[in-house]
């Protein structure tokens, strides 16, 4: 029967998050990005939801929308479906982020920003040894980290996650494929990408919780304008982690929105936004995508 496995679990999700009084910037009324999407002749056919991998304890980020499509939705379809075993999620992880010879973190910088990736790792307690051994790419994402504001326990995708059955969950990608993305990058772009992330993490430092704000706002085009992302500012980045996704999404996106189960569709907010974002490449096929929050 259509929508009746997630309609059971809605509720369950959504009241697993939230239980904490909201932090500064979080109490206000949550709209994080959905839409909805109908084929040519009006009937409705899926939604998309932005989510945000990580989150401060305390943040609603429930809405009554939310709750109405995923309760019409028979499918939860994610980027990676095994974010609740992170061991496994390490492994693959592990097994593409190791190789011989690497030179040490700081040389893969250019020298201006070898001052900020220091003072980075004392605010962080975290050594340049740490980084040992690692693929740029993977010392990059590492280093991300350390930028996010919140727990990864408190993500969107994995409140979704839990209480969706397996069989009911569709991955776009996996973490194979995902890292995989960035293992292929050649190393320029993948120093390009080192030294995009300690830009911004040293141009955003003082406001570590934006990028959450904006998630909560539902403000999609800042969290993918290459004004405030210098990783998204680099063509070739943008390109390989950005829009070449989106536009194999949209062709998996296309099949599973011409089947009967109706998907809900949870990726990061980024994703929804511009004219190479996913409501516009769908548009583009000849849907309706319109915004109900």
């Amino acid at each position: 029967m259509r929508g009746v496995a997630l309609a059971l679990a809605a509720p369950l999700a959504l009241a697993a998050c939230g239980t904490a009084d909201p932090p500064p910037g979080f109490d206000g009324p949550p709209s994080p990005a959905l839409f909805e999407i109908s084929s040519p002749d009006g009937a409705v056919e899926g939604w998309m939801f932005g989510t945000i991998h990580s989150l401060p304890d305390g943040v609603a980020w429930q809405t009554e929308a939310l709750d109405g499509a995923l309760a019409r939705a028979d499918l939860l379809v994610v980027e990676v479906r095994d974010l609740d075993d992170p061991a496994a999620l390490y492994e693959v992880f592990a097994a593409r982020a190791y190789a011989a010879g690497e030179p040490p973190l700081p040389a893969k910088l250019p020298a201006a920003l070898r001052r900020d990736l220091f003072a980075i790792l004392a605010e962080h307690d975290v050594t340049a040894d740490a980084f040992a051994g690692m693929e740029t790419w993977a010392a990059a994402l590492t280093l991300a980290q350390h930028a996010e504001t919140g727990d990864a326990a408190n993500g969107v995708d994995r409140a979704l996650l839990a209480r969706v059955p397996r069989e009911n969950v569709v991955e776009l990608e996996g973490a194979a494929r995902q890292l995989d993305v960035f293992d292929r990058l050649p190393e320029a772009e993948q120093r390009d990408l080192l030294a995009a992330v300690v830009a911004d993490m040293v141009r955003h430092g003082d406001d570590p919780a934006r990028h959450a704000r904006a998630w909560y706002e539902g403000r999609i085009d800042h969290l993918a304008d290459p004004a405030t992302s210098a990783i998204l500012a680099d063509p070739e980045l943008r390109e390989a982690l950005y829009a070449g996704r989106n536009r194999d999404w949209a062709v998996r996106l296309t099949e599973l929105l011409a089947d009967d189960p109706r998907p809900f569709v949870a990726v990061g907010s980024a994703h929804l936004a511009g004219e190479d974002g996913l409501p516009a490449l769908l548009a583009a096929r000849g849907y309706t995508v319109r915004r109900i929050q």
